[in-house]
């Protein structure tokens, strides 16, 4: 009997994703489990696994191309059943679809094989320019291709021709959320300076006792533990507001979501009820999301129920921004990056600190600039007398 598997419904509202890889041909004979495709939604890589055992009769999409959850996928022929029934597709309930659907994350060891290492954007991208990723040296751990590296290998074959990349994936789903955002809530800035130079003292002396237990620390563990304790003083920013503004919804847990720049795109995972955890357990947590935003491992429950967000564009430079507000949430800051600066101390001597710029911004709907200031406030008084967070650390 020649039955059409139905691409089942992955979940968080998704209804399409892009045919990454094929890991059948037709005429192949499968088993039950078997992985038979690789797909990619707006979030995450997806391995697609057969729920009957049989031979694969028709491929109804190649690779690139796009699929529709709750169509047909490929079509298997199958033995009937003895009591000369045959076997019926059964949608797989989103509950228990993560047996035939997990996120899968192309393996390190790969390039040991002789396989490029690349993600499903750079792959894609490498089809779209006609080039043999073979060809390409890969920049990254262990010979990973990343976009860069395809764009400089085609520039000496490229003499005055344009090219054209579609926006798809990651990509496409964070250009909606950007563009309803700055179209749909009224953002207002305000940007503080902080003088870090007491904080950057602690961590030194923190460090070599985590990196001991292979953490790294950084200051973002400490910028996300004193806003959490600022959000218990300003419940408001932790807030959200329904779709038509009839309600402001007060969160109970502190979900820190941070900007992570990728080969995919930008990922905005976050770290869980902060409230209740240790600046060991944050910098542990953080280094661990890290890196699986950079390897494409990162899950949706990763990436979801996030409460306010903070984005450190000082790693790439930057020093003031007007960061747009991650919807439904209220609020945004941008890190700047760390410089040495000349400041007067109380007696009025100038002394070299290290001063950070931070830029936030909120949704005018529902705060104003003097709870934001205020609010602002209190957090800079965690980050640059650290000692002040002791009584309330937990």
């Amino acid at each position: 009997m020649k039955i059409d598997f139905i691409l089942p419904d992955i979940g968080e509202g998704i209804v399409e994703c892009e045919l990454v890889e094929w890991r059948v041909q037709e005429g192949d004979a499968i088993t039950e489990d078997q992985p038979v495709a690789d797909v990619m939604t707006d979030k995450a890589l997806v391995e697609i696994t057969s729920m009957y055992t049989g031979v694969i009769s028709k491929l109804h999409y190649q690779q690139g191309d796009i699929a529709k959850v709750h169509q047909p996928l490929f079509e298997i022929e199958v033995e009937s059943d003895p009591s000369g029934e045959s076997p019926t597709p059964v949608e797989m309930p989103q509950e228990t679809s993560t047996d035939a659907v997990q996120p899968t994350p192309e393996p390190q060891t790969a390039a040991l094989c002789g396989k490029p290492v690349a993600s499903p954007a750079v792959r894609r991208l490498a089809r779209e320019m006609q080039i043999n990723l073979t060809d390409v040296k890969g920049s990254g751990k262990n010979g990973r291709i990343y976009k860069e590296d395809v764009q400089a290998h085609l520039k000496p074959q490229v003499t005055a021709q344009q090219t054209r990349e579609p926006i798809r994936g990651i990509k496409a789903l964070m250009a909606k959320q950007m563009q309803s955002s700055a179209s749909s809530i009224p953002h207002f800035t305000y940007v503080e300076e902080m003088d870090v130079t007491e904080l950057e003292k602690v961590r030194a002396a923190l460090k070599p006792g985590l990196e001991a237990q292979g953490i790294r620390l950084s200051l973002m563990p400490f910028f996300i533990k004193s806003l959490s304790l600022t959000l218990t003083h300003y419940p408001l920013l932790n807030s959200q507001v329904n779709e038509d503004c009839t309600e402001i919804i007060y969160q109970s847990d502190h979900n820190i979501g941070f900007a992570a720049d990728t080969p995919a795109g930008l990922l905005v995972p976050n770290i869980k009820r902060v409230q209740d955890l240790s600046l060991y357990e944050i910098a542990r947590q953080l280094a661990e999301l890290v890196d699986a935003a950079r390897q494409g491992k990162l899950t949706n429950p990763q990436m979801k129920e996030g409460t306010i967000t903070l984005s450190n564009i000082g790693v790439l430079g930057g020093t003031v921004a007007t960061p747009i507000i991650n919807a439904p949430e209220v609020a945004i800051a941008a890190l700047g990056k760390i410089q040495t600066l000349p400041r007067f101390n109380e007696q009025g001597e100038v002394e070299a600190r290290k001063i950070i710029q931070v830029s936030w911004s909120g949704d005018h709907r529902v705060l104003d600039g003097a709870t934001m200031a205020r609010f602002c406030n209190h957090w800079k008084s965690y980050l640059e007398d650290p000692v002040s967070m002791l009584a309330h650390l937990r």
